[in-house]
């Protein structure tokens, strides 16, 4: 699954792992401000970005493309020289403009928010004091809609990147798999694993792996304006003063929600796994009957697809109580940002551009831990399609 498109896979994550922390810590121990070697004017890293899409091509950002074009190159380059994969290009040039990408849309999502707070204030003092100019609401919508154009046309070149990337890592598994037909030819289901899972496979593991690189890129932008802006909530609903009241609150919240889906969703896996093999089962005896008389008799399609049916009605159950709490917890969880504030907006701590700019990062940073929460049913199909395939490899292994 990993082999055929990445080179030594397990050495290459780690080392992945590696260099970027690496690169996080170089970075905020002094790195953001080195781009004055490029003659980039001084003091630019500390200088106060600007609300609106320049942000994008300000000195701080210019210095942090070179940056990560460099690094990039060294980490591709040294995987070269040791392991020449015939992948390679996608694989890790590939993974690294997906990652870019990420990084940009969190960057975006910053940008929004930096948007809100002045916009929202905006419109209060205007109600607030009978009117103003019509030409300011103006300036500020557009300046929204140049950021949305921003991400939304980088949002469609990633799509189409990903989609290549995807079926290149199938390729990669594909020619592999082909390559030992021979050996796998006999295992059940054979064809189902190399023609259908290996396509699922990639798919959910470019989604699942993209989701997680995200949630931790949202975190490390928005926990710092979270804790910042912890400052105007000293107070949470029946518990009172807390201090950095909004990220114990984000932190407590996602770690029930998450706690609470795994256990009562802890049966899917193995259903899901059963599942692939009944149908298998039932649809191999079918493909067999096509081809001879004595195969795919009545009692033996009756017997196969009792197996199809008892699974199915099994997860059928399951899946109704997972659903139902998963249900329960998300429509809480749309009032609970709005809750936490209740305290802060009665004792008229808040404005209305405040009220927007807390509300935002807080379900941002909120819902980053969520992560598993909103992965679980794709992290159950993803266990299901890797017993699959690992089965079918270790055929190989033997």
């Amino acid at each position: 699954m990993f082999k055929s498109f990445f080179p030594a896979p397990r050495a290459f994550f780690l080392s992945v792992v590696a260099w970027l922390s690496f690169n996080l810590i170089l970075w905020y121990a002094g790195g953001q401000t080195w781009g004055t070697l490029i003659g980039l004017p001084q003091g630019y890293a500390n200088a106060e970005l600007p609300i609106g899409v320049s942000r994008f091509w300000s000195p701080t950002f210019l210095w942090f493309y070179v940056w990560f074009l460099i690094a990039t190159a060294i980490f591709a380059g040294v995987w070269r020289f040791f392991s020449n994969h015939k992948w390679q290009r996608w694989s890790v040039w590939g993974s690294a403009l997906i990652l870019f990408n990420i990084w940009f849309g969190v960057q975006v999502s910053v940008a929004v928010n930096a948007w809100y707070g002045p916009f929202w204030d905006l419109i209060q003092k205007m109600l607030a004091d009978g009117g103003g100019n019509i030409g300011d609401l103006y300036q500020g919508t557009l300046t929204f809609l140049l950021i949305a154009m921003v991400a939304v046309t980088l949002a469609v070149l990633n799509s189409f990147l990903v989609s290549h990337y995807i079926f290149r890592w199938r390729t990669a598994m594909n020619e592999y798999y082909s390559e030992h037909w021979a050996q796998l030819r006999h295992v059940e289901g054979a064809s189902q694993r190399v023609q259908e899972d290996t396509m699922r496979f990639a798919t959910t593991m470019e989604d699942l792996g993209v989701s997680f690189v995200k949630a931790i890129m949202i975190l490390i932008a928005f926990l710092p304006i979270l804790f910042q802006l912890s400052a105007h909530v000293p107070a949470l609903p029946l518990i009172g003063e807390v201090k950095h009241s909004l990220v114990y609150a984000a932190v407590a919240w996602a770690i029930f929600g998450t706690l609470l889906l795994m256990f009562v969703g802890i049966k899917l896996p193995g259903l899901e796994f059963n599942n692939q093999k009944v149908e298998a089962a039932y649809r191999k005896e079918l493909v067999y009957g096509e081809d001879h008389a004595d195969r795919a008799q009545p009692a033996t399609l009756k017997e196969l697809f009792g197996n199809v049916r008892k699974n199915y009605f099994r997860l059928y159950f399951h899946y109704t109580y997972f659903n139902l709490v998963s249900t329960w917890y998300m429509q809480l969880d749309v009032l609970y940002s709005l809750v936490v504030l209740f305290p802060s907006i009665a004792a008229g701590k808040m404005t209305l551009g405040l009220l927007n700019q807390i509300g935002n990062v807080f379900d941002k940073v909120r819902e980053s831990f969520q992560y598993l929460i909103n992965s679980w049913k794709t992290i159950i199909e993803l266990l299901s399609i890797y017993k699959r395939l690992k089965a079918f490899e270790s055929i190989l292994h033997k």
